[in-house]
């Protein structure tokens, strides 16, 4: 999960994780590439690292994701992808 921080025009913006709380890098994506969420922080346009991690911890955006399908959906593929042959086994 990231947060838009900036728009570089019509087909392009500027995203942040930030990289402490999500592992995403601040970095340049196109549009069609992002799958938008109904998940909304106030931030200023182009706000920094710091800004943007307090803006998440105060809505509480990263508990309100992790209660979502499709954050549950990827770590129960995440942890499907980890399971050693053993776990596997015992889960038949």
């Amino acid at each position: 999960m990231c947060t838009i921080v900036d728009i570089v025009d019509q087909k392009r913006v500027v995203v942040d994780g930030p990289e402490s709380v999500t592992g995403v890098r601040r970095h340049m994506m196109p549009v069609k590439r992002l799958s938008l969420t109904d998940l909304k922080a106030k931030v200023p346009r182009g706000a920094r690292e710091k800004t943007l991690k307090k803006a998440l911890e105060g809505e509480e955006i990263m508990k309100k994701w992790s209660e979502t399908s499709w954050a549950k959906k990827l770590k129960a593929k995440e942890t499907r992808a980890s399971m050693t042959d053993f776990e596997r086994f015992k889960l038949m």
